[in-house]
């Protein structure tokens, strides 16, 4: 049972900002208090919460959780880096960060590919007011519109982001030019015609509030082009806005 589970499955209220925390070894439940520190690490004698007690790149102490200001704060104290939701990493060197009410899962890297999850849990002052809503509709994500050829467009510069690759890239336009001029019936699609639709659609997404961002400023300055590409088929990809089976428009498009 994970933590977000055991705390649904009705154990006794806590107050706000009491902080939970689990590992594989166990788990803990803390209330607020000023000063208070909890620890994680390997060495479960020298911790409050054991984190892979297996593992020698894990450090004896390698986290603490503090509680300073009515927030409890993350803080990195081992060697190797921890990871957070959204790819944000922690070195030892990191300033500490404060931890929003709710739930937040926490990767400690270990030897070769392993990481260890650790999951954070703070409650807050309106959880008991909220009802369970088991049988309600569930409610989709938010989807952007796009043309056909748009569609067509961004499947062909996004293949790796559809296959869900770990590290996926964007093609260059010029890539999915010549990928498009290739096969039948793609001829008309040319290089300066894919940087015109990507151009429209980065706009008309900026306007709606697209949680990335996909143009330059103002002045010009900003993030090089490929890394607005990137952001762009990501947001796309994550709203499921475009989808694994959208590859297969490709193959309907040129047997038309």
């Amino acid at each position: 049972m994970t933590l977000r589970e055991s705390l649904a499955r009705g154990a006794a209220p806590s107050p706000p900002g009491t902080l939970h925390a689990r590992s594989v070894a166990g788990g803990i439940r803390v209330p607020p208090g000023a000063e208070r520190v909890v620890r994680f690490g390997r060495d479960k004698d020298e911790v409050d919460l054991c984190v892979g007690e297996d593992d020698l790149r894990v450090s004896r102490r390698h986290g603490e959780l503090s509680y300073q200001r009515s927030t409890w704060w993350l803080r990195n104290t081992g060697q190797q880096l921890v990871r957070l939701p959204r790819g944000r990493l922690m070195h030892l060197s990191t300033e500490p960060i404060p931890l929003a009410p709710g739930y937040t899962p926490l990767f400690v890297k270990g030897s070769g590919h392993r990481e260890h999850l650790v999951e954070l849990y703070v409650t807050d002052a309106g959880e008991a007011g909220r009802v369970p809503r088991h049988r309600a509709e569930t409610l989709p994500p938010k989807r952007w519109p796009l043309s056909g050829e748009e569609r067509l467009v961004l499947v062909v510069l996004g293949q790796q982001y559809l296959q869900y690759e770990s590290d996926p890239r964007p093609l260059s336009y010029r890539q999915a030019a010549e990928l498009l001029a290739f096969l039948p019936g793609g001829e008309g699609i040319t290089k300066r015609v894919i940087e015109h639709r990507v151009e429209d659609v980065r706009r008309r997404l900026a306007r709606g509030g697209f949680p990335y961002q996909v143009t330059r400023g103002d002045d010009g300055g900003g993030p090089s082009d490929s890394v607005l590409k990137h952001n762009l088929l990501r947001g796309l990809v994550e709203s499921t806005t475009l989808v694994p089976p959208d590859l297969e428009l490709l193959d309907d498009f040129f047997s038309s």
